[in-house]
């Protein structure tokens, strides 16, 4: 299994390696073997990869839109063609099941670069008439981007910076995270094929260190994060320091709310895909989730049904459903927060346990009878643990759902379509899923409001966070002054 890499960074169209830079391996989560070594990014290493972005960016941006798309197109046609063997890759790296990597991954990456590629060439400005004068507009790159990854989906954040940024005629260097290094330097190369110029796209390797010296250094014009709220924190107030750009994509106690005219069946797929998928480790799961009294007792049964029909094992096995936590550190957490459940007094419905003697597995776990005011209806789990409370009227669910600090996103399940309008309009999120849950197809924005983050992703709206408006005005007459 063994995944090492021709060496630690991309730098500049090439991999470099500095055994200088601390030594960290990245392992796989179901058996806990080390599948690869490699070194954090030391100064020289991070000074060279924000040089070569610095150097190569304004050379790009000023090829005609159209020329940029081309490559980025390759580059999804690439990742498609490869999509097998990166999907392995990303299984060994995160632990999550083969049968998720093959279509959620690498294949939603490409359909990245594929959208923004066609978006370049049709970004414009505007013309203002003003009478006698007039003025114009120009959207203009940025410069040089960071990009700050998250372990759940390693190469699908990478693209969804990538994609955009270059696009829009941006650099990036871009860090992943210590737990799922490997799959960037697939990324940095299979661009590198496709025709990217050096220094538009590198990886440096590391912890939080790393992250932080992005954030703070000079080149830097824009930083883009995907992570937890403590690191959000730390990483915004870092780019602030320096008026940088930041877009935040971070953590929630996301809702989902279903009503008793709801289809419970689909309500059921919804809440498990919602908790389960991915080992429960994605940050817009709906982990509180609401039930209407009517209809409590028939979801539980089908709930408890289908959860204990999930089936464990080997994430490499395309019949295996749910794989392991991508970490000891992130299992010991989630049993922990388990335990504190069971402690409050929360009524544990299936699951609750480790899974097996080796590997880093969770039962799919369902707490019910959950209270506001618990700590599982608190606190951001990031693993497989779902809980569902009780409600039985629509303003109540609705000041309860909203009354976190999180704003990551939300689910409505009803066949009301007035109710179905009006939940999603009073719920505090970026994105509300109706009858369905969990599906980010890159046309739409994705991000959050509140403590959730700032910024989106995806659609439309990521010119706004990729790009700056210039605004020309033309003196078309004589000058009118009062001296």
């Amino acid at each position: 299994m063994n995944a090492q890499p021709k060496a630690s960074h991309f730098i500049a169209g090439d991999f470099v390696e500095d055994t200088r830079g601390a030594a960290f391996d990245s392992t796989h989560p179901a058996t806990g073997a080390v599948i690869a070594r490699l070194h954090e990014a030391t100064p020289d290493i991070m000074s060279r990869a924000l040089d070569a972005a610095r150097d190569a960016q304004p050379a790009w941006a000023a090829l005609p839109p159209v020329e940029r798309g081309r490559i980025l197109h390759r580059a999804a046609m690439i990742l498609r063609a490869r999509n097998q063997e990166l999907s392995v890759l990303e299984t060994q790296d995160t632990g999550k099941p083969l049968q998720e990597t093959l279509v959620a991954d690498a294949a939603s990456g490409a359909d990245a670069f594929e959208y923004f590629a066609g978006f370049a060439p049709t970004v414009t400005g505007q013309t203002i008439p003003l009478g006698r004068d007039m003025a114009y507009t120009l959207r203009e790159a940025l410069g040089v981007c960071a990009g700050i990854g998250a372990w759940n989906y390693p190469i699908q954040i990478a693209c969804w910076k990538a994609a955009p940024a270059l696009a829009f005629g941006n650099a990036m260097v871009f860090k992943p995270s210590e737990l799922t290094p490997l799959s960037a330097l697939a990324l940095a190369e299979i661009l590198q094929e496709a025709g990217l110029p050096a220094g538009l796209f590198n990886v440096v390797q590391g912890r939080g260190a790393v992250g932080a010296a992005l954030a703070s250094d000079a080149r830097v014009a824009k930083v883009s994060l995907t992570g937890s709220v403590p690191t959000g924190r730390k990483v915004y107030a870092a780019a602030a320091q320096g008026i940088r750009a930041v877009t935040m994509e971070l953590g929630g106690k996301s809702p989902l709310i279903i009503f008793d005219d709801a289809d419970v069946e689909n309500a059921v797929s919804a809440a498990i895909l919602g908790n389960f998928y991915s080992a429960g480790q994605i940050c817009s799961n709906g982990t509180r989730v609401f039930v209407h009294q009517r209809i409590k007792a028939e979801f539980l049964d089908r709930l408890v049904v289908r959860t204990r029909q999930i089936r464990l094992g080997d994430p490499l096995d395309p019949q295996t459903q749910m794989g392991p936590l991508v970490s000891e550190a992130q299992m010991d957490k989630v049993l922990g927060h388990i335990a504190r459940g069971v402690k409050d007094g929360a009524r544990l419905v299936c699951g609750g346990a480790r899974h097996g003697t080796s590997g880093c597995f969770v039962q799919p776990t369902v707490f019910a009878d959950v209270r506001d005011d618990m700590a599982l209806a608190q606190q951001e789990i990031f693993g497989p643990v779902m809980s569902v409370l009780d409600f039985n009227g629509e303003t109540d669910v609705v000041a309860r759902a909203n009354a976190t600090e999180y704003g990551l996103a939300a689910g409505v399940f009803t066949r009301d379509l007035a109710r179905a309008h009006r939940v999603a309009g009073a719920m505090q999120a970026g994105t509300v899923w109706v009858n369905a849950y969990n599906l980010t197809p890159v046309e739409m924005p994705f991000g959050g409001v509140k403590a959730s983050g700032v910024g989106r992703e995806n659609g439309h709206a990521a010119l706004e966070h990729y790009t700056r408006i210039k605004s020309v005005y033309l003196g078309l007459g004589d000058v009118d002054a009062p001296y």
